[in-house]
């Protein structure tokens, strides 16, 4: 059935992921309305780093973004090395183990942000709206803070974690090899996430996960002052590290919406779900979301319209064991590395240790965490 509508999906939110459901939904010929701000240019002192797996990467693809973007703003993941809070403790992934290429991709937010706004700019299918306009389905990616959520009634409980993320971009004096490097010092988690931006080979994007209190003393320093701090916590493994942006920090929290469909609406994104960024999944779930949607839409019966409350259900079963499944294993890992009890800090220490030697157990994690 063909709507006489102008627009056949209003996209509420003009972050990556609304971008890449307008995108998405546009190269299957529907017409679609993105609302959101005014188009921003990329800004100098975002220092944000997105970690992105293969499924990610896949949707990128498809939607002719990924080969867009510059080279210097993608960087892969070879290996990945994971610290507990004593000496030994450690567990190691690498790409080659995995049977990949990669284990991800580590990109340039804004540049991302970026590639994305030009991208829909271009599409034909997809206009800009400064205000709602009627659709068969409405999609809502407005992110944590959604007010067209809230207009549902969804309920959407933010479990604040009592920390903060605190983000940069750093130097090294050695060159990253495509190593990451994570370290759960009871209670912070400190991740130096490999990048070529601003020195290629030499750079690490840094999201480091500390008490408000602590977020607030970090940003505060000087630094030569934050530089020490910095280094000593990472006992120097990926080098001596200096500043090379300003630093941003942002408080972090647990969250699931309480229903992600009905009747002409859907909810995708941080609108839907929030996890810990400790293990870098928070716009992969997002971008996830974005695949299977279009995917669900697709396949649709011919007599079915977008809207239809059975048709998003299929979207909304089919995306709630992945979400529930993150939002539980990053709730745990950080519940569990975030208490200072000696006897569990001596058991998860040595499941760190013990897991590295279980190769398939460890194979098989992975690949849940790297996408297909």
């Amino acid at each position: 059935m063909q709507s006489k509508q102008a627009h056949e999906v209003l996209v509420r939110g003009e972050g990556a992921v609304g971008r890449s459901l307008a995108l998405a939904l546009a190269a299957q010929g529907l017409r679609v309305a993105l609302l959101g701000a005014d188009e921003a240019t990329a800004r100098a002192d975002d220092v944000r780093t997105y970690a992105l797996n293969a499924e990610a990467v896949a949707l990128l693809k498809q939607i002719k973004v990924w080969d867009s973007l510059p080279t210097d703003a993608r960087t892969p993941v070879f290996d990945m090395c994971i610290r507990g809070d004593q000496a030994g403790a450690q567990l190691d992934f690498s790409a080659w183990q995995q049977g990949r290429s990669e284990l991800a991709f580590i990109v340039d937010a804004a540049a991302l942000d970026q590639q994305l706004a030009d991208a829909v700019r271009f599409s034909p299918h997809v206009q800009r709206v400064r205000q709602q306009v009627p659709a068969e389905l409405e999609a809502i990616c407005e992110g944590r803070q959604s007010a067209a959520r809230a207009a549902r009634g969804v309920q959407f409980d933010l479990k604040p974690y009592a920390q903060h993320g605190v983000a940069a971009r750093l130097v090294s004096n050695r060159p990253h090899q495509g190593i990451a490097h994570q370290w759960f010092r009871s209670p912070e988690v400190l991740a130096l996430l490999p990048f070529d931006r601003p020195e290629p080979e030499h750079s690490f994007g840094l999201v480091w996960s500390v008490a408000p209190e602590r977020a607030a003393e970090l940003l505060a320093m000087d630094e030569a002052d934050f530089e020490a701090a910095l280094n000593e916590a990472s006992g120097e493994a990926a080098g001596s590290l200096r500043l090379a942006s300003p630093r941003a920090a942002w408080p972090l929290n647990l969250a699931q919406a309480s229903e992600v469909s009905g009747e002409g609406w859907v909810l995708l994104g941080d609108a839907a779900h929030l996890v810990h960024p400790l293990a870098g999944q928070g716009l992969n779930l997002g971008l996830a979301d974005v695949a299977c949607l279009a995917r669900v839409l697709a396949q649709r019966e011919s007599w079915r319209m977008l809207g239809d409350a059975r048709l998003l259900r299929r979207y909304a079963r089919e995306r709630l064991l992945p979400t529930l499944a993150m939002g539980y294993m990053t709730n745990g890992l950080q519940r569990l590395f975030a208490s200072e009890a000696p006897a569990l800090r001596q058991l998860r220490n040595e499941g760190l240790s013990l897991l590295n030697r279980l190769s398939p157990l460890k194979k098989l994690l992975a690949g849940q965490a790297l996408g297909r």
